[in-house]
């Protein structure tokens, strides 16, 4: 099962559209969502690579995704080659 990371911020409207894609996709694949806040020790290590500019920022398995307003489309694109590779 893959894992997906959401780094959250409060009051941080982009980060509650993440929350509604990812409800959306948790109903149609295989995943678990796990959410951090950013300001956290937890979320500052995750962003230490200086990828994530602001929030919300999103791993899956760990790996860079995106930050900012997040794609469903390319979110569930990702997931599909992810799943595809994983079964080869």
């Amino acid at each position: 099962m893959m894992v997906i990371t959401l780094l959250t911020q409060a009051d941080c409207g982009l980060c509650e559209h993440a929350k509604t894609v990812l409800a959306s996709i948790r109903r149609d694949l295989p995943v678990t969502v796990e959410e951090v806040d950013l300001d956290s020790p937890e979320g500052q290590t995750l962003s230490d690579g200086g990828w994530v500019l602001f929030a919300p920022g999103l791993l899956i398995d760990g790996q860079p995704f995106s930050y900012g307003r997040l794609s469903e489309r390319r979110l569930r694109r990702a997931l599909a080659r992810t799943t595809a590779s994983i079964k080869e």
